[in-house]
């Protein structure tokens, strides 16, 4: 194969359209403009590189010609024969050897352009690794005393969805077919695997020992493939389902295993078993491509799953500029050797490839430019504000007014939901008569007609400063974007619990970089997180010891000015068996402000009682003046407290009569004057934790000290996961439904440890939220002091829907609950807000490439055609797709695909338009106002600014022109009765844009500005977070 061929070969690679049966994400992108690339990387390049060559030699050659002319000349005025000159013999070798240089010369631009971009492309992805020379690497260094670095620090991880995990697609039939993952069995895999390559491997029949739910040790056994049966309710009824498991693990290989061998033996082992055989055939049908026609269904999906795993990890930030400063290096050190330069054997080869370099230089910048706009688009649809595919509300009855409650049908679907959380029925009852009987049961206005989930909200006034929290189905890269301008600066606490990258729940990672995958995975989120932080949150991370070391670096490097303490917390005496050491615990750190007092005090097991007045070395008067005062006792009483003594005043004693009650000094039993713990300053703020005690006949004050600090060791039966973690989301559902819950004790210590939220309220931010423990430890602190924090919650998994909202539904309804039945009721009423957020798979599956009219680039000049292909193309050709103005004139309808399962597998939504400008706004909502059947909703709220704000959103084929200038002064988009300062419409419109209103003497009182939403929503959802 010609070096030229090669780098071919791996350019189609590192462009992504080698795989044509690849048919998702951007290689589905990338396949349908393949023949636009194909024809540059095999025709186009080529032809450039060789014509620049050509150029560059002809123009060598001229210039050779032209100086062997005035030597010649020279050299025969001076009446010497020109062929004897060495100047001469030499110019005419060197004319010479250009004929065959260009060859060369050729190679040599393919050899390097190949070499170069092999180095940092690393199956999907590049690395970022910044080569001095050879295998020496540079690292960005900008004079910090201790700086933090890891491979893949400039480029977000973007595999953290579980869709990546688990894989699950369903047969014509209706039967679902599951690729799981299995975490590595920690006692047979706990090795390093840095000379072993990662993939993806059907398990062997094999058991394991696992923890039960009572601590006990038990064997269950895995097989590769398995029929699980279950029961599922559908449309109301119990419905008898089949599942077929196909088991994988992701394990350390030798070095250069292929995957797409451990594929065709799975495919093999899989269909040897007889239940497939038998009962699965469906997944041996063929699904034909034009380089494998034998391919069958099990073999695409196989395929498709192993591929998503295994590549793709990163996307960079600024690949562009990364390439061209490695070029430069490159050029520098590996062409030119600039190192060596004084050799002159060096120096002169340089000047022979001058033409080489300034040709290699233009083709690797024109791929560089290309590869930079695939990267940039990803980027860019990374980053993009997501869309809010639908949201809805949790509301207990007692919210709604008779007139919703009426209105409203209890549904099928409602009252099983209401079985499967609450653990009773309510079948045959109108919603009134629920309501007398239990008025703290939520209602799902997903489930409710368009009128009747319209009646219900309205019937909520100020619905946004009454959540009791919000539930956010997304990953949580997307879901800090979107909130963050609603929520900028104004979260209190954050407690986060990622995923530890132990053995046993490490996330995906491309071989050699599990450390570095993890890092870049939470350091764009805390980047993201800091934006929501306000002036005094804490930030509360649990971790355990494989990544300890390294999330401490990274905390210090995003909070270098605040405090970071790093507790232990004992969740697992029996601990977990390793190599060595046994494991009992894992940490949490706290981060918060350097200046003021962050951490309160928690209640000592048993009282604390001493002394109030001073003893020991720091106990004498005269070492705190304002520390010695009487304090006046009555009885056994605490009457009052009087002033500081004067500096020569001397009791001699420590209890002195005065006017029949008794004044009590600190001076002890030898006559030395000592000094109160108190300052006369303090001392009232803590007369609660006074009392008085005769002692041989004379009046003693004591101290009884209820709490403590929080120690940095947390040891309590009460943070046992097992018990406290576990048993309580058993007793909740009757089952274990989520693996590894954390002790609800834990967090809700670690939440009453803040100062800032022992005020009743604030904001508390989990996203990491798995079982949803956050949210349940916040309604257990609420439903104890009678406070109104608020939670918000993101979770990714499918289990958001099936545990993390049951179980915070569970929480506001009993604080009790024993084989998925309330124990007691001790209810708080809720509203939880429930969003469904677009993932960037979505965002991927909506995009399509639309050309350019063929006569359009029929007008281009091929100079001007390739730039377009190289830079473009991409953001030109996806515009429509990836946000469609035209069809805000009927916002109700928006739709997109949305992924249905883990296969790709997608369906027609409507998206909810009016809930996602709420987002990118940042809009509190205070009303809103929806009639869908006429043509608007109308929302009322305040921005982050303090901005009153209106947002009309109509069907602008119900509500044009004429109609909107009729509805004007009904929605008061004149404001003359100066309700807002701020008016949003969508669609073209024809109202004043521009308000001011003056007063008495003339004076501007105020504006108010109509906006399109259009514009708005645009600029918005494109602008970068980080």
């Amino acid at each position: 194969m010609s070096r030229y061929n090669e780098l071919v070969k791996k350019l189609k690679e590192i462009f992504q359209i080698d795989r044509p049966e690849l048919d998702f994400g951007i290689y589905r992108i990338l396949n349908s403009r393949a023949d636009e690339i194909n024809d540059y990387l095999d025709n186009k390049l080529k032809s450039k590189i060789q014509t620049a060559l050509v150029d560059a030699g002809n123009a060598n050659k001229a210039d050779l010609k032209q100086q062997l002319q005035a030597v010649i000349k020279a050299t025969t005025e001076a009446g010497f024969e020109p062929d004897q000159s060495p100047k001469v013999q030499a110019l005419k070798k060197q004319i010479a050897e250009t004929a065959t240089s260009a060859s060369e010369h050729e190679n040599a631009v393919f050899s390097h352009l190949l070499t170069f971009f092999s180095r940092y492309y690393d199956n999907g992805d590049f690395i970022s690794k910044r080569r001095y020379k050879g295998d020496t690497y540079a690292i960005p260094y900008a004079g910090e005393e201790v700086m933090l670095h890891w491979a893949n620090k400039d480029q977000y991880y973007i595999k953290s969805g579980e869709n990546f995990a688990n894989y699950a697609f369903k047969l014509d039939d209706g039967r679902k077919v599951s690729f799981k993952l299995l975490s590595a069995d920690t006692a047979k895999d706990n090795r390093k695997d840095n000379d072993a390559d990662r993939r993806f491997v059907l398990i062997e029949p094999h058991t394991r020992t696992k923890l039960g739910e009572d601590g006990e040790e038990i064997e269950q056994s895995y097989q590769p493939v398995e029929v699980v049966k279950s029961t599922e309710i559908i449309n109301g009824e119990s419905v008898e389902t089949e599942e077929l498991v196909i088991h994988f693990e992701y394990k350390a290989m030798k070095k250069g295993t292929k995957q797409d061998a451990l594929v065709q033996t799975a495919i093999a082992t899989i269909f040897s078993d007889s239940q497939v055989q038998q009962y699965w055939a469906d997944l041996s049908k063929r699904a034909p491509t034009e380089s494998n026609p034998s391919r069958t269904e099990l073999e695409r999906h196989l395929t498709t799953y192993t591929q998503r795993n295994t590549a793709d990890y990163f996307i960079h930030k600024d690949l562009g500029g990364f390439l061209s400063n490695e070029l430069d290096f490159y050029i520098k050190n590996e062409v030119m050797n600039l190192d060596n330069v004084q050799n002159a054997e060096v120096f002169a080869n340089i000047e022979k490839q001058l033409r080489m370099i300034q040709c290699l230089r233009s083709a690797a910048q024109e791929l560089i430019a290309f590869l930079a706009q695939i990267e940039n688009f990803q980027k860019k649809l990374w980053n993009k504000k997501k869309f809010v595919a639908n949201s809805d509300y949790f509301i207990s009855l007692c919210h709604l007014d008779e007139l919703a409650i009426d209105a409203v049908t209890v549904s099928q679907e409602q009252i099983k939901e209401w079985e499967s959380v609450y653990g009773f029925s309510v079948s045959g009852k109108t919603l009134k008569e629920i309501k007398k009987e239990n008025q703290f049961i939520t209602i799902n206005t997903k489930l409710l007609s368009e009128k009747e989930r319209e009646l219900v909200l309205h019937s909520v006034d100020n619905i946004e400063s009454r959540l009791s929290g919000e539930i956010i189905n997304s990953d949580n890269y997307q879901a800090l974007g979107l909130i963050a301008n609603k929520y900028k600066s104004q979260v209190d606490c954050i407690y986060i619990d990622p995923p530890y990258n132990a053995t046993s729940s490490e996330i995906l990672y491309k071989n050699n970089f599990k450390h570095s995958s993890w890092l870049s995975f939470i350091d764009s989120r805390v980047q993201l997180a800091k934006k929501v932080m306000g002036e005094n949150c804490t930030l509360i991370v649990a971790i355990d010891e494989n990544e300890q070391e390294r999330l401490g670096l990274l905390l210090e490097h995003h909070f270098p000015n605040h405090t970071k303490f790093c507790i232990s917390v004992v969740h697992n005496p029996a601990g977990v068996q390793g190599t060595n050491f046994s494991s009992s615990h894992e940490y949490a750190y706290f981060v918060f402000p350097s200046s003021g007092k962050y951490i309160g005090e928690t209640l000592r097991e048993e009282p604390l009682v001493s002394n109030l007045r001073d003893w020991g070395g720091t106990s004498a008067r005269n070492l705190a003046k304002t520390c010695f005062y009487p304090i006046i006792v009555e009885g056994n009483e605490i009457v009052g407290f009087g002033d500081v003594s004067d500096e020569d005043f001397h009791p001699g004693e420590s209890n002195i009569i005065v006017d029949g009650k008794v004044h009590v000094y600190p001076v002890d039993s030898n006559g030395v004057e000592r000094k109160w713990v108190f300052s006369r300053n303090s001392v009232e703020k803590n007369i609660d934790q006074l009392f008085v005690v005769d002692d041989g006949g004379e009046k003693v004050v004591k101290r009884k000290k209820l709490t403590r600090s929080y120690r940095t060791v947390w040891d309590s039966k009460k943070y046992y996961a097992n018990i406290y973690g576990s048993k309580t989301i058993t007793s909740m559902f009757g089952e274990q439904p989520f693996s590894f819950p954390k002790s609800i004790h834990t967090v809700e210590d670690s939440i009453k440890a803040l100062v800032q939220l022992d005020k009743n309220s604030g904001v508390i931010l989990d996203f990491f939220a798995g079982s949803g423990t956050t949210g349940h430890a916040t309604v257990n602190i609420n439903r104890e002091d009678g406070g109104t924090r608020r939670f918000i919650l993101v979770e990714q998994g499918q289990y958001c829907h099936s545990v993390t909202i049951p179980r915070v539904l569970k929480s506001f309804y009993s604080s009790s609950w024993s084989k998925g039945k309330p124990e007691k009721i001790d209810s708080l009423p809720c509203i939880v807000k429930v969003m469904n957020v677009e993932s960037y798979e979505d965002t991927l599956n909506n995009i399509s490439l639309v050309k350019k009219k063929a006569d359009l680039f029929n007008s281009m000049s091929p100079d001007v055609a390739d730039d377009y292909l190289l830079k473009y193309m991409l953001d030109e050709e996806s515009k429509g797709s990836l946000l469609n103005i035209e069809n805000f004139r009927k916002p109700f309808s928006y739709e997109m695909d949305i992924a249905t399962d883990s296969a790709g597998a997608t369906e027609r939504k409507t998206i909810d338009l009016m809930e996602t400008f709420n987002f990118l706004i940042g809009l509190h909502v205070k009303s809103i106002e929806s009639n869908i059947e006429r043509g608007f909703v109308r929302i009322e709220g305040t921005l982050p600014s303090g901005e009153r704000t209106l947002i009309l959103w109509r069907d602008c084929d119900k509500i044009g022109y004429e109609k909107l200038n009729d509805y004007a002064n009904r929605f008061d988009l004149y404001a003359k009765e100066q309700t807002y300062d701020l008016i949003y419409i969508n669609g073209d419109h024809n109202l004043p844009t521009a308000f001011t209103v003056d007063g008495d003497d003339g004076e501007v009182v105020r504006s108010l500005k109509l906006r399109q939403i259009e514009p708005e929503f645009l600029s918005l959802m494109f602008a970068e977070e980080i």
